[in-house]
């Protein structure tokens, strides 16, 4: 790898672009991912940036247990991020369906079931603490040696 190279992931890793998909949950994921945009919290202090769009994201969290309506659009989702991209479980619901995996209910979980996830936030709900060392802890995966991949 090249200095230039070296250069372009070290300042990649440092501009983090965030996207964040409910796909059925109760709220209490979402409330403390919108509490890391708060002043106490402040994400972008750490070079984390939220849009609403997947095309401009580089990480895509997944909030809530994947109900059958977003079996086939979180794959599309997915699919509509462009390279390199990670994905990230926010709380118990993506991970294991939580409460509500039970017999005769509408919750199909895992989420690492429909797209490739890299880290696991549990925590009904996580705190905002720890979904933000989350999205730090992928940053390396998703620029290393990116330019030689390509």
């Amino acid at each position: 790898m090249t200095t230039l190279q070296s250069l372009k992931n070290a300042v990649r890793q440092r501009s983090i672009h965030v996207c964040y998909v409910d796909t059925g949950s109760c709220n209490g994921c979402d409330i403390e991912v919108l509490a890391c945009l708060s002043p106490r919290y402040d994400l972008e202090q750490y070079g984390i940036y939220v849009h609403n769009n997947p095309r401009e994201a580089d990480v895509l969290l997944i909030i809530g247990g994947v109900t059958p309506q977003w079996e086939d659009k979180l794959r599309m989702v997915w699919d509509k991020i462009p390279e390199p991209k990670v994905a990230v479980s926010i709380g118990n619901c993506p991970i294991s369906g939580c409460v509500f995996s039970r017999p005769q209910t509408l919750t199909r979980a895992p989420a690492k079931s429909y797209i490739p996830i890299a880290a696991e936030v549990p925590g009904c709900p996580p705190r905002p603490t720890e979904i933000i060392q989350a999205i730090l802890s992928v940053a390396p995966l998703i620029f290393k040696d990116w330019e030689l991949r390509r």
